[in-house]
């Protein structure tokens, strides 16, 4: 039976690509609004503490707060109800491009998870000040989270804290989802830090899907694991995913949780989801967190909230800070750029294109079997 706990506050990040314009631009202005209009009757219903909503490229985010917990019905079926919506109200009668990509059934049955929309939730008692970090990310996959969750919570090159903070000292605790076999495993830091990395250095195969602090499993950090692919058995789009990361006061302080996006990591995604590319950190607030060349590169946004009572507090009212607006990031989005530029001199040659195994949903498999007869055996 279905529970409030009044003592926690639950966050909520659901996502999905619903349509687009020229292409995967953006999504239309109208589409934001609608869904900023169905968050704000549901706060006013009570339903939800507060709501905000955002597009990173062409993705719409939905980000809530309420006290129902995580895989809430309501919750779910009220960010279901949004993006179908927006489908049969907005994209279609705008004819806009992939409109309703993401929604891959028909079949909501209370849990949005299987059905193609991107979920994150985590649950947590406020602290004095609880500061929490938003990140989305588009043209890309889950797995794009790990090498910035590693180097948050489990490298002390990047967060002082782990050597200095003696609540971080003891490390944390890494769920570790193996997308093929839905399995997960528990991993330790510093202790099993080798067979981690082992894992999760195989980024299309295991994913973080949560952080907990090993001292007493205080939630950290959770992720989307959702992988388009192995849903539709085609490819409909990249995952495209979300994450939110808790910061302060006995965890990675907002400063080291940045500085793991100050150097582009490389990621799956990109064109067609086929192609590797740098994952840009971008500004919200200048317009940069939409794709143009190849579709890309990869990026990602970070806003910037405070937890307050069960809401959402941002720096002027609802609006989030906009934390890779600094101009530092002017320098990460540069050397992103390059590493773009060099890698599409590739052209179809790996590893700027994916490797045959994910390459599995694309065009490949109808290349092979029309080529099939004319394969001969080598003497």
């Amino acid at each position: 039976m279905w529970w409030c706990n009044l003592s926690k506050v639950t966050l909520s990040v659901i996502k999905a690509d619903v349509g687009s314009v020229v292409g995967h631009y953006k999504p239309h202005t109208a589409m934001i609004e609608y869904a900023k209009r169905k968050l704000l009757n549901a706060e006013e219903e009570g339903l939800i503490n507060s709501g905000y909503a955002i597009h990173c490229g062409d993705d719409i985010i939905l980000i809530m707060t309420h006290n129902r917990g995580p895989n809430n019905p309501k919750i779910h079926g009220l960010a279901w109800d949004t993006f179908r919506e927006i489908t049969e109200k907005v994209s279609k009668p705008m004819k806009l491009y992939a409109a309703g990509q993401d929604l891959l059934s028909d079949a909501f049955s209370g849990n949005i998870k299987g059905l193609g929309p991107g979920v994150a939730e985590i649950e947590f008692e406020e602290r004095k000040s609880e500061p929490v970090i938003v990140f989305a990310a588009d043209k890309t996959e889950p797995g794009a989270w790990n090498i910035p969750l590693y180097r948050i919570f489990a490298s002390p090159d990047n967060t002082a804290g782990l050597v200095i903070d003696p609540t971080m000292h003891e490390g944390f605790i890494f769920e570790v989802l193996d997308l093929i076999e839905s399995k997960s495993v528990e991993l330790k830091t510093p202790e099993d830090l080798y067979d981690l990395v082992g894992l999760i250095g195989t980024t299309n195969h295991y994913v973080i899907a949560r952080v907990l602090r090993a001292k007493d499993r205080e939630p950290a950090a959770v992720t989307s694991t959702t992988k388009l692919s192995l849903i539709a058995g085609r490819y409909v789009g990249k995952d495209d995913p979300v994450m939110m990361v808790r910061c302060q006061a006995g965890l990675p302080a907002v400063g080291e949780v940045l500085s793991a996006f100050a150097v582009p990591t490389l990621v799956s995604g990109w064109m067609r989801g086929s192609h590797i590319g740098p994952l840009m950190p971008v500004s919200f607030k200048k317009g940069q967190n939409v794709v143009s060349y190849f579709d890309g590169p990869p990026r990602v946004i970070a806003m910037g909230w405070q937890i307050s009572n069960g809401k959402l507090v941002g720096v002027d009212g609802k609006e989030p800070a906009d934390l890779f607006e600094d101009p530092f990031f002017d320098y990460s989005r540069r050397f992103a750029s390059e590493i773009a530029i060099y890698l599409r001199t590739m052209g179809e040659f790996q590893p700027s294109r994916l490797q045959e195994s994910e390459m599995e949903y694309t065009t490949l498999p109808s290349i092979l079997e029309r080529l099939k007869s004319r394969f001969r055996p080598v003497e």
